[in-house]
């Protein structure tokens, strides 16, 4: 079992080409889990990408078209792009001021439970949420981390998609740290209506630093998942 994850921050990269990326690192993991067969000195790899995002929506596999509130023409208005890709969830938001991370983890090196994996990336944001003295949890049935959970003032602030085959996982969760909430008015966040989005910044009142954010989420993922950072 190899618990290593390498580590890498692309800084700002467009959506298709990250998810490329994405789709690059699990195929050599797929490769490497196909070959272990064969010989199982073979040491499969993790991956943990952070990135941020120019204005892009994307639509999950099981997600609904009229979630996105603007046309063609609209987008194009707003500097936005729009991807349907392969991924669980509805429809989100990525753009500037938000940290969006993408684990490409074989999970045989951790554990073998999704749901169990789910979790535990939830955790790490809430873990890190509470060192700035926001208190959020989990919504129950909806994946991602809230704040207000049970009242009516329930709003997200971090959402999370994946996919995984063959224990193998890809996507992940987008942070908003200080990103500009209004581009979530042009959709119904994750297909859920009247719930609110937030963000850290709105919550504390100033700009926070989202290099420090990474740094806390890399220290409480390692933690969670019992994994060294390289």
């Amino acid at each position: 079992m190899n618990k290593k994850v390498s580590l890498q921050d692309l800084g700002r990269k467009d959506y298709k080409d990250t998810w490329d990326y994405q789709e690059t690192l699990f195929a050599d993991i797929v490769a490497q889990k196909v070959a272990k067969r064969e010989n199982p000195e073979i040491v499969t790899s993790n991956h943990f990408l952070f990135v941020e995002h120019p204005h892009v929506y994307t639509l999950g596999k099981s997600g609904d078209l009229s979630n996105l509130l603007l046309s063609e023409k609209q987008l194009a208005d707003k500097g936005a792009t729009f991807y349907k890709i392969n991924r669980g969830g509805d429809i989100t938001y990525h753009g500037p001021g938000q940290i969006v991370g993408y684990p490409i983890l074989d999970l045989e090196n951790f554990f073998t439970d999704i749901h169990k994996y789910l979790r535990l990336l939830e955790e790490a944001i809430i873990l890190t949420l509470a060192e700035y003295g926001l208190q959020s949890e989990r919504s129950q049935g909806e994946t991602g981390v809230w704040l207000g959970v049970g009242t009516p003032f329930a709003r997200k602030i971090c959402a999370m998609g994946v996919r995984a085959s063959r224990w193998v996982t890809m996507h992940g969760f987008a942070l908003n740290v200080n990103a500009d909430l209004g581009y979530f008015d042009n959709i119904i966040p994750c297909g859920i209506k009247g719930k609110a989005v937030t963000s850290m910044h709105a919550e504390l009142g100033r700009t926070v630093d989202e290099q420090e954010v990474k740094q806390k989420i890399v220290k409480h993922f390692a933690d969670l998942f019992e994994a060294e950072m390289v």
